[in-house]
């Protein structure tokens, strides 16, 4: 399998244009999706999963990427020379999620190519599971509406019950998520995303050094957005960064454990 999905990386990166699904328009707030950013084990493999997933390899700079319309999946070989120390189930971020027009469709076509698919939870047909061999655990639903043939969907915390309406007021205050629900499931969503609470009685431990690391915000003004987020009580994890090609960053963490990157970027890849 893994030759299988090195070829179909090749042909992708050969076919790639470099301006596929930039971010989308940012809230109110001047804030966008952006990215996640993996620890990988194996760079190559794991960028030739979400190719065959139906991403476009692109590099900018020194990254790779796998851009999907609504993320870009950025990858570093082990930070520090560490690999990742486990999956993100038992994190904070228990799991992400991507959208399809048709699971069933999309599954036939992702087995092909030698891709694992797991079915979808008590019988669901709207849903399928997969994985990285490092263990970020992607969830598949079905959007009959979707023009894309797939797309970012969603980024799904797992807290404690009583903390799903305090998460979901962090993100509405600071990031300018617009709450709301799916039936029984609390949400709030960020062009790009939608961010998902749902309730766990495990204890959970911080996104840094496991395979999802942190997930990242695209905003149209650094300095002013990190002034605000100060004066909210949300403290820098790494004062503000400017990058030879005009980029800015800066780090933060919410409060159940989620690094979060922050980015100002001029030029849009």
């Amino acid at each position: 399998m893994r030759a299988l999905l090195l070829a179909l990386w090749t042909a992708s990166t050969l076919a790639a244009g470099s301006a596929f699904a930039q971010a989308l328009p940012p809230n109110e707030a001047g804030v966008t999706m952006g990215h996640w950013h993996l620890n990988s084990r194996d760079i190559a493999v794991n960028k030739a999963l979400f190719v065959a997933l139906g991403g476009v390899a692109i590099k900018p700079g020194g990254f790779e990427i796998v851009r999907f319309p609504g993320v870009a999946v950025f990858q570093h070989l082990s930070f520090g020379a560490q690999p990742p120390t486990g999956g993100t189930v038992g994190t904070v971020i228990n799991h992400v999620g991507f959208s399809v027009p048709n699971v069933a469709e999309a599954v036939a076509k992702w087995k092909a190519a030698g891709l694992t698919i797991e079915p979808g939870g008590n019988g669901r047909t709207d849903q399928a599971w997969l994985a990285t061999a490092d263990g970020l655990r992607i969830e598949i639903l079905e959007d009959k509406a979707q023009k894309t043939p797939i797309q970012n969907h969603r980024v799904n915390f797992h807290v404690p019950q009583a903390a799903i309406p305090e998460i979901q007021a962090w993100y509405a205050k600071h990031f300018g998520a617009k709450p709301g629900a799916q039936g029984a499931l609390v949400i709030a969503d960020v062009p790009g995303v939608n961010l998902a609470f749902i309730a766990t009685d495990k204890p959970t431990i911080p996104t840094t050094g496991r395979i999802l690391d942190h997930i990242g915000f695209d905003v149209k003004d650094l300095v002013g957005f990190a002034a605000k987020l100060e004066a909210g009580g949300v403290k820098l994890a790494r004062p503000i960064a400017a990058r030879p090609d005009g980029n800015k960053l800066a780090f933060v963490h919410d409060n159940w454990g989620t690094a979060i990157e922050l980015n100002e970027r001029p030029t849009p890849f």
